[in-house]
């Protein structure tokens, strides 16, 4: 496949994919905060079904794909990815998870509710991408 082609079908596949995930997103509920702020007070356990069951899709994809296929379809060769945990990567997921207690809210979610027409998420996407913005700053520094 060209350069150009295989481009091309990584952009598709991409979209795609997005729109998979913005669908089911949608479908478990996960893009209105009310139903994510209920699971997160105990009173509602049907996220747990939808994260246990992405986890269990994702596992499954990274043990099995390596060994059911020679290389990835729009790639040359697997990849890992490592995580390297320090005290920024705490601190940034320790502020994630106030911020998704607070608001009921976290990035995939807010754009895809924005699909759905909750115009209310824009202000939980400002303030992710406030959050962004001094946190590459600091990082700059």
């Amino acid at each position: 496949m060209s350069g150009a082609g295989l481009m091309l079908a990584r952009s598709l596949t991409t979209l795609a994919a997005g729109a998979l995930f913005g669908f089911g997103l949608s479908v478990s509920g996960m893009i209105r905060p009310e139903v994510v702020l209920s699971f997160l007070h105990f009173s509602d356990f049907g996220l747990m079904l939808v994260m246990g069951g992405a986890v269990l899709v994702v596992l499954l994809a990274y043990k099995l794909a390596p060994r059911l296929l020679a290389r990835p379809l729009l790639g040359d060769h697997f990849h890992a990815h490592p995580s390297a945990w320090n005290r920024d990567t705490a601190v940034g997921a320790a502020l994630f998870g106030v911020g998704w207690g607070l608001c009921g809210v976290c990035p995939g979610p807010a754009i895809a509710g924005l699909g759905a027409g909750n115009w209310d998420l824009l202000w939980a996407l400002g303030g992710i991408a406030l959050g962004a913005l001094v946190q590459g700053l600091r990082a700059r520094a």
